[in-house]
C-alpha cells in the first residue's frame, strides 16, 4: 500500500494550508470570540473551488473526489474547527444528498450555487428528542395534494441560518411500513418556506464560528416533488451519507490534533523556563511524540476509509474506526497541549484553548463515540 499523495491532491494540500494560516489564522480569532460567521472566508473558499471538490464538473463541481475534500478539512482545521465543520457541513451535509438523490432538476436548482459556496444548505436529521436514535423521528410529512405538510422539529443543524443559506433537506415520517415500522423520507424545504422557523443561534462551548440552529416546522408546505431521493428510503439515505461524512469528520479531528503538535512545538520553542527553552525537557519531547503519533495513526486510519470507499469497496467499519480513534486523539492532543501552554493554555489568545474547546464535539457529532463502538461491533458479527 502507498500513502504518498498524487501531485494533484499534494498541491490541493499545500494550496489549502497556505490559505489556512494566510487568510484564515489572522481572522478567525476574533470572529470566534464575537461568535460571527466569517463571510469573507466562504466567499474566498468558494473562489477557490473547495466547496466543489468531490462533484462532477457537470454541475458545477471541480471534478475531484472525497479524498479531496478530506485533504482539505485537514488542513483548515489545523487552525480552526468553525471553518472546518462548515466545509464539510456543507458538501456531505448539504450539497451530497442532492448529488446522490435528487433528480435532474433538483440537481440542476440547487448544486450550481452550491458547489460553488455562493449558498450553503444543511441536513435537518437530529432532533431534540431523538439524538442518536436517528430512527425515532417524530417530524412527520403529509401528503396533501400536490404537497408535503410538514410538522415537527430539528436540533443542532449546521448551515441553516446563515445569510446564504437556501435550503434544508429534513427527514421526515411520510407513512407505515408494511412491518409496521416507521417509514421515512427526505424532503427539501427552501429558505423562507412559510411554517419553516430558524431559531436564534445556540450559544456554543466550541465552533463559535459557525452557524448551529434549532428548526421548526408548522404546517410548512412544499410542492410533492421536492421529495428526494425514493419515498420510504430516507433512512437508507442518510445512512450512506453519514458513513461518507465520519470520514470526512475524522479527517477534521486529525487536522486538529496535528494543530495541536504545531502549537506545542512552536510554543515549546519560545517558552523558557529554568533557563532554557521547555522543548528541551524530555517530559515536554515525549508529550509532543505521543501527540505526533496520535495524529499520524489516525490519519493513516481516514487515508485507509477513504481509499476503500473511492475504489468501491465496503467501509463502513473503517469510517467508524477512523472516526472514533481521530475523534478520540483530537481530544487527547487537545488537553496536552493545553497542559504544554500552561496558563497560558487557559487563554483565548492562544489557537490551542479554541482547540480544547472545539475538540470535545467531535466525539458527539455525526454519531457518538458509543454509536462507532456499536456499528464496528455489528459489522464484526456481534
Amino acid at each position: 500500500m502507498d500513502f504518498r499523495l498524487s501531485e494533484e491532491h499534494q498541491a490541493l494540500r499545500d494550496s489549502v494550508r497556505d490559505f489556512a494560516r494566510e487568510v484564515v489564522a489572522p481572522v478567525i480569532a476574533e470572529h470566534y470570540e464575537q461568535h460571527t460567521f466569517p463571510y469573507e472566508v466562504i466567499r474566498q473558499m468558494g473562489k477557490m473551488g473547495l466547496f466543489g471538490l468531490p462533484f462532477s464538473e457537470e454541475y458545477g463541481g471541480m471534478g475531484g473526489d472525497y479524498f479531496a475534500l478530506c485533504l482539505a478539512l485537514e488542513e483548515l482545521a489545523r487552525v480552526d474547527s468553525s471553518v472546518a465543520i462548515t466545509l464539510e457541513a456543507a458538501v456531505s451535509l448539504g450539497a451530497m444528498p442532492i448529488y446522490r438523490f435528487g433528480t435532474e432538476e433538483q440537481k440542476a436548482r440547487w448544486l450550481p450555487k452550491l458547489l460553488s459556496g455562493e449558498a450553503l444548505a444543511g441536513f435537518g436529521l437530529t432532533e431534540p428528542g431523538t439524538g442518536s436514535d436517528a430512527g425515532g423521528t417524530e417530524t412527520r410529512a403529509v401528503l396533501d395534494g400536490d404537497e408535503w405538510v410538514i410538522n415537527g422539529s430539528k436540533a443542532f443543524i449546521t448551515n441553516s441560518g446563515t445569510d446564504i443559506t437556501v435550503m434544508v433537506t429534513v427527514t421526515a415520517v411520510t407513512g407505515t411500513r408494511p412491518d409496521g415500522a416507521k417509514e421515512l423520507s427526505t424532503i427539501i424545504v427552501p429558505s423562507g418556506t412559510p411554517g419553516f422557523t430558524v431559531a436564534p443561534g445556540y450559544s456554543k462551548v466550541g465552533w463559535t464560528a459557525s452557524d448551529t440552529h434549532e428548526l421548526t416546522f408548522d404546517d410548512c408546505r412544499v410542492p410533492a416533488e421536492n421529495l428526494l431521493g425514493e419515498r420510504g428510503r430516507g433512512f437508507a439515505q442518510f445512512l450512506r451519507i453519514l458513513d461518507e461524512g465520519r470520514i470526512a469528520i475524522a479527517a477534521l479531528a486529525v487536522g486538529l490534533a496535528q494543530g495541536c503538535v504545531d502549537e506545542s512545538i512552536k510554543y515549546a520553542g519560545e517558552r523558557q523556563a529554568f533557563g532554557q527553552p521547555i522543548g528541551n525537557y524530555q517530559a515536554i519531547q515525549f508529550k509532543v511524540a505521543d501527540m505526533e503519533m496520535k495524529a499520524h495513526t489516525a490519519r493513516l486510519a481516514y487515508y485507509d476509509a477513504a481509499a476503500r470507499m473511492l475504489a468501491g469497496e465496503p467501509f463502513k467499519r473503517q469510517a467508524a474506526i477512523a472516526k472514533l480513534h481521530a475523534s478520540t486523539i483530537a481530544v487527547d492532543n487537545a488537553r496536552e497541549a493545553t497542559q504544554i501552554h500552561g496558563g497560558y493554555g487557559f487563554m483565548n489568545e492562544y489557537p490551542v484553548a479554541r482547540f480544547w474547546r472545539d475538540s470535545k464535539i467531535l466525539e458527539i457529532g455525526e454519531g457518538t463515540s458509543e454509536v462507532q463502538r456499536m456499528i464496528i461491533a455489528r459489522d464484526l458479527g456481534m
